[in-house]
């Protein structure tokens, strides 16, 4: 009999087929990313490279599995971080603001028989969560004001989002890793614009106040200087009177006749006739 197929190229090749087709149905690969449902007449029977926290690398049950040929069936479902997206939707805040936003979250297969039961695939998880995860933003945005977003207070409303879609991704076997705002917009047109005026309206609102603040303290700051020199003069007076009118009597002069230094506005010329007995020109007299 074997020596008939041997001699016969077409019923060698025929039970290679078989062969072949024998060793695909009884011999499966799990890849390491991927973990492993098998189906028996329609009911789980066991998995494969389950999900496990911080399993080590290269140990996970990743590889060449055996199954009955035709009987049991091979389901990979992912074990690696998915993505869901949000579409843009608009969001009413509780300052009336309408809000396009952009959302999206991530999350991880960690119960596969669970997710193989209820859903089948990772896509129809996907679909499950995408309208949840809408309804928690709304929710969440809806009780707080515009500024909330770009205050701390995002982290805590994340959170709530993240909680509340944990809930609903626990029945599928899933966990949810992360929830993120990707963009929050104010509509385009008259609300637009509006806003900024609001925002510009506002700014200009505290640079007044910045500025008359600075201007009180500056008159502060003045009037300390001032009476700081005037409490020196006077001390400088009662120390010394001779020395202190000769010092004020040059700086008279100094202001009086001397032309403008360089880089100063120039001044009108103005004559003065003076008698030399003149008490402004003592000091030029050398006598009192």
């Amino acid at each position: 009999m074997i020596g008939r197929i041997t001699r016969n190229p077409i019923a060698l090749a025929f039970a290679a087929i078989i062969f072949l087709i024998l060793i695909g149905s009884t011999v499966a690969v799990v890849p390491e990313t991927q973990q492993a449902v098998i189906v028996r007449f329609g009911e789980v029977d066991r998995t494969v490279n389950k999900y496990k926290d911080r399993a080590e690398f290269g140990h996970t049950g990743a590889g060449l599995i055996a199954r009955i040929p035709f009987v049991e069936q091979v389901h990979l479902i992912d074990k690696r971080i998915l993505s869901v997206e949000m579409e843009r939707q608009q969001v009413l805040s509780t300052d009336q603001r309408r809000l396009q936003v952009n959302a999206f979250a991530r999350y991880r297969i960690k119960d596969p028989v669970k997710m193989y039961i209820r859903a089948r695939t990772e896509e129809r998880v996907g679909d499950q969560l995408k309208p949840i995860l809408g309804s928690a933003l709304r929710n969440e945005l809806g009780r707080r004001p515009f500024a909330a977003l770009l205050s701390p207070e995002r982290g805590q409303m994340m959170t709530n989002i993240k909680n509340a879609l944990n809930r609903v991704a626990a029945q599928y076997g899933a966990e949810i890793v992360d929830v993120r705002i990707k963009r929050a917009d104010l509509p385009d047109g008259t609300p637009l614009q509006s806003a900024f005026a609001r925002m510009q309206s506002a700014r200009e609102q505290e640079a007044r106040s910045i500025r008359a603040q600075g201007s009180k303290q500056a008159q502060i700051i003045r009037a300390d200087a001032e009476a700081e020199a005037a409490n020196t003069y006077a001390e400088a007076y009662g120390k010394d009177p001779v020395f202190y009118d000769f010092y004020r009597a040059m700086q008279s002069y100094e202001t009086t006749f001397l032309p403008p230094q360089a880089g100063q506005p120039e001044k009108g010329r103005t004559s003065i006739i003076l008698s030399p007995q003149n008490d402004y020109l003592r000091e030029f007299r050398g006598q009192r």
